[in-house]
């Protein structure tokens, strides 16, 4: 599962590669990303241009997942003699998001999976869980291979605008706009370190197109590892 991953080129860059029209996320600082925090993604804006904006890694998670979560808070309340009011709990239950998408298959991810919720997610490197010689947790960079350091290139992501939600209990209810990306089976490079999955990476022109403008028929194709050799490993790059 991929957690963590960079963007170090700006907005001029992204602009450009994903034939986006305007941007309003200002200038963007080189920074690592992590979940349930705003980053940059390219969508169809409500006039069919693309605009490079924001959004919170983390798409809704399944109301059964919600569900089992409440109600194992509700147990634990009720051991200590609390009283519980459990649709209210329900209501209110925190979720935090999920980063990645890979059953595509499941009734939870299809209604987003149109391409009026597709959308590209630019990175220059992302991380896996490793650990060193000591076996503690380290994470382990991937890049693009090319002479470029710091090559841009986009996930395959999924968004969705204006979710109510709670994603802490002590911010209470609140509107988000969402994303997540696909993942799929890891490719030699990434499989090495973590053999559960790698994100779907767009590399081409064509894979970008087909991804934010094809039916979910052809754009499923797309939900595949990057071909063995495509990664090299940037730790000491970034």
């Amino acid at each position: 599962m991929c957690n963590l991953y960079s963007l170090r080129k700006g907005p001029a860059a992204i602009l450009d590669l994903a034939r986006a029209m305007r941007s309003d996320v200002g200038n963007l600082e080189p920074r690592d990303l992590y979940p349930d925090y705003a980053a940059p993604i390219v969508r169809m804006d409500d006039t069919g241009e693309r605009i490079l904006t924001t959004a919170r890694w983390g798409l809704p998670s399944s109301k059964k997942a919600l569900f089992d979560a409440a109600t194992r808070r509700a147990d634990k309340l009720r051991a200590r003699g609390k009283d519980v009011d459990f649709p209210r709990l329900l209501e209110l239950e925190p979720d935090s998001g999920t980063t990645n998408v890979r059953n595509t298959a499941s009734s939870h991810w299809k209604p987003w999976l149109s391409p009026a919720n597709r959308c590209l997610v630019p990175f220059t490197a992302f991380s896996e869980p490793g650990r060193d010689a000591q076996d503690k947790y380290r994470p382990v960079w991937f890049r693009l291979a090319g002479d470029d350091p710091e090559p841009l290139a986009f996930f395959a992501g999924v968004h969705v605008r204006d979710h109510s939600c709670v994603r802490k209990i002590k911010t209470g209810p609140e509107t988000c706009d969402l994303y997540a990306f696909l993942t799929t089976e890891p490719n030699a490079e990434v499989g090495a370190v973590h053999p559960k999955a790698m994100p779907v990476i767009l590399t081409t022109e064509e894979e970008r197109e087909t991804w934010m403008r094809a039916d979910w028929a052809e754009a499923r194709a797309l939900q595949r590892p990057l071909i063995d050799g495509a990664l090299v490993e940037a730790s000491g790059e970034r």
